[in-house]
């Protein structure tokens, strides 16, 4: 089989990748592109300028490859939205980001029917999800078109199909976390047409064709980001769990093919629909990680991300960071919140500023590895990584010290178009197993805890203080 194009969009970029059948990487390109983040929580993307990157990427991976392709896979970022025209595909918004919060007063109007949602689709309402965006756009943008996540607005543009996936659509508070269907009850309490939204299928399905790139190829491996990774690390049993850290941190934990729901403030949704079963994965959110130090950057803290390992340092001399840029996600649930930093002194150093940034989007992961373990019945043994932060050896040894897991680095940082390749390689070979499909792999490098577990513990207690601290203060 000739190989696979796989189209990663992502928040910060495209990347294309082309696969051979040993995930060996034949060509590779990656277009930057850079949201647009503005006061009152707006957080937008150009749909033509992410359109050109997908092209741009895809050509130039594909001339590195000089070799043709058999199909093409896609991954997308998930609860990003957009008007566009089903007969053109010509956008009629801008695109509204998943870090985007101003629909925050659609989930505030419909707060006495959360546990109602919760209960139907695993998930929190909050504006990081779909369904309140597309609401918020069809208020204050245009009631023209439809308002879709960009999975599917990409889609019609390859194949002209108007379809999404069965993992992103779990994510959009109008998805029964059971069925993986539509719920005309919560579509209606978001004054969302069914009608306009698009079909749900399966991740292993073949959606389509298209020949934007040459020959006519079959299109599938339809996956979300987060849910890719999960499969291209190859946590296929139930327990087992990966953190990704780009511009967000996202911890995902396999739940097998019960739909558990969260005791404890994380979210419950579909990993994947494979062979017509639904499996399920719990899912906590750091809304910022790779974009916090970015801001580092941008307030010449740090002049690139290579400087964490250059400045951080084993203690941050009392200095803690909440670093809620974005808003706090699991378990607080809170988009109002704003970042701190606390503890400082004439004596605060950029050392402990950089380091105070790194040990507290690290707690932020341990919150969410506790919550995991209270929900599975039992401690996580080990943490699967990947991303563009797991090359800062400071933070990886902050993940370690403070979640008191071993850490284990994903050898290659294209997990997520390698986890839709499996998809689409199952899709096109129906006789093989999902754990089949993914290839197998090792450890790049692994980290051990070096703090004790009292040392651990009273950080996270005055981390946590700061945090409750953060969270008054953006109340008054």
């Amino acid at each position: 089989m000739n190989p696979i194009l796989a189209i990663d969009q992502g928040t910060s970029g495209t990347k294309a990748v082309v696969i051979d059948d040993t995930d060996h990487i034949l060509g590779l390109a990656e277009v930057p592109i850079r949201p647009d983040y503005r006061a009152g929580g707006i957080v937008e993307q150009d749909p033509e300028q992410l359109w050109e990157s997908v092209l741009t990427a895809c050509r130039q991976a594909l001339s590195q490859a000089g070799t043709p392709i058999s199909a093409v896979a896609l991954t997308n970022q998930g609860e990003t939205v957009l008007a566009w025209d089903p007969h053109t595909g010509t956008p009629i918004s801008p695109l509204i980001v998943w870090q985007d919060s101003r629909a925050a007063s659609v989930c505030d109007e419909l707060a006495d029917h959360a546990e109602l949602i919760a209960e139907r689709t695993g998930l929190v309402l909050d504006p990081y999800f779909t369904a309140p965006k597309l609401s918020w756009l069809r208020r204050h943008a245009t009631t023209e078109g439809v308002v879709t996540t960009s999975d599917t607005w990409l889609l019609h543009k390859l194949t002209g199909e108007f379809v999404t996936d069965a993992a992103t659509a779990s994510r959009s508070l109008i998805t029964s976390l059971d069925t993986g269907d539509y719920d005309p009850e919560l579509a209606e309490l978001f004054g969302i047409d069914l009608a306009d939204q698009p079909r749900i299928a399966a991740n292993d399905e073949i959606i389509g064709t298209t020949t934007e790139f040459g020959a006519e190829v079959p299109v599938g491996g339809l996956v979300v980001d987060q849910q890719a990774a999960l499969l291209a690390e190859n946590c296929v049993n139930p327990g087992e769990a990966k953190c990704t850290f780009g511009t967000g941190a996202f911890f995902l934990t396999n739940l097998g093919q019960q739909a558990t729901r969260s005791r404890g403030g994380l979210v419950s949704c579909i990993a994947w629909k494979v062979d017509g079963q639904l499996s399920y994965c719990s899912d906590g959110q750091v809304y910022t990680a790779a974009s916090a130090v970015r801001w580092l950057q941008e307030l010449g803290v740090i002049s690139s991300a290579t400087d964490l390992d250059l400045l951080a340092v084993d203690d941050a001399g009392g200095a803690l960071c909440v670093p809620a840029l974005a808003g706090l996600a699991a378990p607080w649930w809170r988009s109002d919140a704003t970042a701190s930093f606390t503890g400082l002194s004439l004596g605060t150093t950029r050392e402990h500023l950089v380091t105070a940034m790194i040990q507290g989007l690290a707690a932020q992961v341990a919150e969410l590895s506790d919550l995991v373990a209270a929900d599975l019945g039992a401690p996580l043994t080990r943490l699967r990584v990947d991303g563009g932060l797991t090359r800062s050896v400071a933070f990886m040894q902050a993940v370690a010290n403070l979640t008191g897991l071993p850490i284990d680095v994903y050898p290659s940082s294209h997990a997520t178009p390698l986890g839709a390749v499996a998809l689409l390689r199952k899709g096109l070979n129906p006789e093989l197993s999902l754990s089949q499909a993914v290839v197998s792999w090792q450890p790049a490098t692994s980290y051990e805890p070096a703090w004790s577990s009292d040392r651990a513990a009273q950080f996270r207690q005055r981390w946590r203080s700061a945090v409750e601290l953060s969270l008054k203060a953006s109340q008054a």
